[in-house]
């Protein structure tokens, strides 16, 4: 398992704190992903390409460049991860945003509705563990 420093974590979410602020100060747009991805799919706009092109090229980036070991590959199955990337995208419509959305911009703003998402997705996740660590999900 690679291990990071607090000063790794402190920068990326530095790195996120920061894009999301140029974001909503130069565009007036929050930088939830799901709906950057979902405007981009319906519209023409160039700006919502070059955000993602940017998140995806700085992973390529860390991964490729900077990273002191390759990242570990899962041990799930292919259906299994497809399924996982269903169930998120419907949280995603269900909740009116993810997690950057809610948990990065909504919290910043003092959002009364992004705390209680904030909230549910942090529950449902460490539900989801304890459940997978003590076996009780196969």
């Amino acid at each position: 398992m690679v291990e990071l420093s607090w000063g790794t974590a402190l920068l990326g979410g530095v790195l996120i704190g920061l894009s999301a602020t140029i974001l909503l100060a130069f565009n007036g747009r929050i930088a939830g992903i799901s709906g950057i991805v979902n405007g981009g799919i319906q519209g023409n706009e160039p700006w919502r390409w070059l955000f993602l092109a940017g998140m995806l090229l700085g992973g390529i980036l860390y991964e490729y460049g900077l990273a002191p070991e390759p990242t570990p590959t899962p041990s799930l199955t292919a259906g299994t991860m497809i399924l996982g990337g269903f169930m998120v995208g419907f949280g995603t419509r269900l909740g009116n945003g993810c997690t950057s959305g809610h948990g990065v911009c909504g919290l910043g703003r003092l959002s009364l509705r992004s705390l209680v998402a904030v909230l549910t997705f942090l529950t449902t996740a460490m539900l989801t563990v304890w459940l997978t660590r003590h076996g009780i999900t196969g």
